[in-house]
């Protein structure tokens, strides 16, 4: 049912992908900050969430969107809704570090039905939809399916995380989970992409995934790539944004002992 949309986002994703490689490593990134000095955006993020969604309104013009830069826009009363980080991973992108990606969900009825996170440097491409697991394209491959890890013990887990962007003025900054966690696992992993984090976890490249203070658009189509590959993501708190930590059913447990 869902596989017309899910041919639709990843070319989306694709589009999007090449407009961050012409831009990637140069010297026309058109740089500014948001939030604070530490949350920035390119003209490659601007640029790529509008292709996105000129795309879907072009295509489904009664759907919502709720996009990173743009906000919410479409028809607010749809059942359909895409949630969009055009440029998940900013941060490296501008640095001219390789780890970033397009992340494309689409929702119906409120429940996340397609998945698509596409790292363009990387050439990895993963996909899911609600029902029919989760999967990835390395380069011109054939699509791998994925599943989380299999590891039951965290001192065996190489774990991953980041920090929010109000980690200087608000002290509440996950600092004190890292050192709580760091002495039980066999090491920790800040990637700076959490759209990418989760897909490693989906794929066991990563045996666990946690931050604070994250978006919708930033977890909603790589959460849905580790529920389809036999995980479980769930909320660590609701006072600090969307909070989640996310591997198999058995780590996560083992992870709520020490990060909150």
């Amino acid at each position: 049912m869902f596989e017309e949309y899910l041919d639709f986002a990843v070319g989306m994703a694709r589009e999007a992908g090449r407009i961050q490689l012409s831009y990637f490593r140069g010297d026309d990134l058109a740089m500014k900050t948001k939030s604070n000095v530490s949350d920035v955006v390119t003209r490659a993020d601007r640029e790529s969430e509008e292709l996105i969604v000129r795309s879907i309104l072009e295509r489904y013009p009664t759907h919502a969107i709720l996009g990173e830069e743009g906000g919410a826009r479409g028809d607010a009363a749809s059942e359909w809704r895409w949630v969009v980080d055009p440029l998940d991973g900013t941060t490296n992108y501008s640095q001219g570090l390789p780890v970033f990606c397009v992340s494309i969900a689409l929702q119906y009825r409120g429940e996340t039905v397609v998945g698509v996170v596409y790292a363009p440097y990387l050439r990895e491409l993963f996909t899911a939809v609600r029902g029919g697991g989760a999967w990835c394209r390395r380069g011109d491959g054939e699509p791998v399916r994925l599943h989380v890890s299999t590891k039951q013990r965290l001192d065996c887990s190489v774990v991953a995380t980041g920090f929010p962007y109000d980690k200087s003025e608000n002290p509440d900054n996950n600092s004190d989970n890292v050192a709580r966690i760091l002495p039980h696992v066999r090491d920790v992993r800040r990637m700076g992409a959490a759209a990418y984090d989760l897909s490693c976890v989906a794929a066991a490249m990563l045996d666990s995934f946690w931050e604070l203070n994250l978006h919708e658009w930033d977890v909603c189509a790589a959460s849905l790539l580790v529920i389809e590959a036999g995980g479980v993501v769930e909320s660590l708190r609701a006072d600090r944004g969307v909070s989640p930590v996310a591997g198999s059913a058995a780590l996560v447990e083992q992870m709520k002992r020490y990060v909150r």
